[in-house]
């Protein structure tokens, strides 16, 4: 099992770059579902995830061609419509399957990862929305299973929160549903806004991406396209993070700036200089001790719950006093019990976190828990004093491309062994 080892203490200096965003590749991929004709895909990234999902479009019967960055779909032929727990395991976005295959071809079988009951995740929201669409679903044996012979008919569907791959999964299904269908308390997030581009590309019929409302006019069918994948906004947020707790100069290019507003503010108030140095590129500056600075979790274009654990890193060694609220489940947080190993003092109040900044760090061997734990480990490892070893990095490798090359390619002393 792959470890990073990391000798810390090092400033970051230079230019790192962004890949596509997984988050928009993910779902982009599996609209390749809903047409028989090749759909070609750009920045795609290399990550475990993505390798899942294009099994995972194999198995259902699609041709798959990957050519590095660049993957074109073909799904002529659906033999088997369905997302096996055996393949599907390790990654969350199954469900985004669901959607296209019962819509393209009236049936769908998808695993819930870990064996999730439907009540117990949001895949709960996406299962009424379709029901709400004409689909009939039911849960057995770890299984989503959904039909709709006759089609999906377009209807308004009012979610009772908002959930970015709820919206995505119906967004793709209303693309070939009957009549208009009218999304309520959409998700906002850019990679929902790419997707309603490629879906358009497509031949979809889609008004209001990037609002919470979200209007889709059905059509017959959907022909292929090539489509541009957005900059992995987390991705660019992690190195930008990364740039500030080393005390380094460190500039970020391939990213949209807009995308990370919230965060930006955040840094800003904590006392780091970041800046627009072009169209796709920031620059992080950061010489004194940090502020401390408040944050709290919210949806697009709020401040990211997967740069939470990254955001804490980084308060670890700030002045004063932080308390950073989530609405996630307390799980979470299980990163904060890592860092407490390395010399942070981080006291957990339900599902708040309160980080009072150390002096320093010091590196320990510690355990990644989940995809955006394992990136706030890697960068108190940069910046605490001695080595750090980081267990279980296939977390990382699920969603950050190559990132210890990138971080050895400005400076950081990490490697990867086993």
């Amino acid at each position: 099992m792959d470890k990073f080892r990391i000798q810390g203490g090092r400033p970051l200096e230079g230019e790192i770059a962004i890949s596509g965003a997984k988050n928009s590749a993910l779902p982009a991929l599996a609209a390749c579902l809903l047409t028989d004709e090749p759909v070609k895909l750009r920045r795609i990234p290399q990550v475990r995830d993505i390798a899942t999902m294009l099994k995972l479009l194999k198995r259902i019967g699609a041709q798959v061609d990957s050519n590095g960055e660049c993957v074109t779909v073909r799904a002529q032929k659906l033999d088997r419509p369905e997302a096996p727990y055996e393949l599907v395991k390790t990654m969350r976005a199954s469900s985004l399957v669901l959607g296209p295959l019962v819509a393209r071809t009236g049936r769908a079988k998808v695993s819930m990862p870990g064996g999730c009951a439907i009540g117990s995740r949001p895949i709960n929201l996406h299962v009424s929305a379709l029901e709400q669409l004409g689909a009939r679903l039911r849960q057995s044996h770890g299984y989503v299973k959904a039909e709709a012979p006759d089609g999906l008919q377009g209807t308004t569907v009012q979610f009772d929160r908002i959930t970015v791959t709820g919206t995505e999964d119906v967004l793709m299904a209303a693309a070939l549903a009957k009549g208009e269908t009218v999304i309520h308390n959409a998700a906002r997030e850019p990679e929902v806004q790419d997707l309603a581009a490629l879906l358009s590309k497509m031949g979809a019929r889609i008004e209001g991406a990037g609002t919470p409302v979200i209007r889709v006019e059905g059509v017959g069918k959907l022909h292929g396209a090539e489509h541009t994948i957005i900059a992995d906004r987390i991705e660019a947020g992690t190195f930008l993070i990364a740039g500030a707790i080393t005390r380094g100069n460190l500039l970020v290019t391939g990213c949209v700036p807009e995308h990370l507003g919230a965060l930006v503010v955040k840094m800003r108030q904590a006392g780091a200089e970041v800046s627009e140095a072009g169209a796709d590129e920031l620059r992080v500056r950061a010489s004194d001790r940090l502020r401390s600075t408040d944050i709290t979790t919210e949806e697009y274009p709020g401040f990211a719950t997967d740069l939470q654990a990254q955001y804490m890193a980084l308060m670890t060694l700030a002045s004063r006093h932080d308390r950073l609220p989530s609405f996630q489940p307390d799980v979470r947080f299980m990163h904060a019990l890592e860092l407490a190993r390395m010399g942070a003092d981080i006291r957990l109040e339900g599902r708040q976190a309160i980080v009072t900044g150390v002096a320093e760090l010091t590196g320990a061997e510690v355990l990644a828990s989940d995809l955006r734990a394992s990136a706030s480990l890697v960068l108190a490892g940069l910046v605490a004093r001695g080595e750090t070893v980081v267990d279980r990095v296939y977390h990382i490798d699920r969603g950050y491309e190559k990132i210890e090359e990138k971080l050895a390619r400005v400076g950081a002393q990490i490697e990867r062994v086993d």
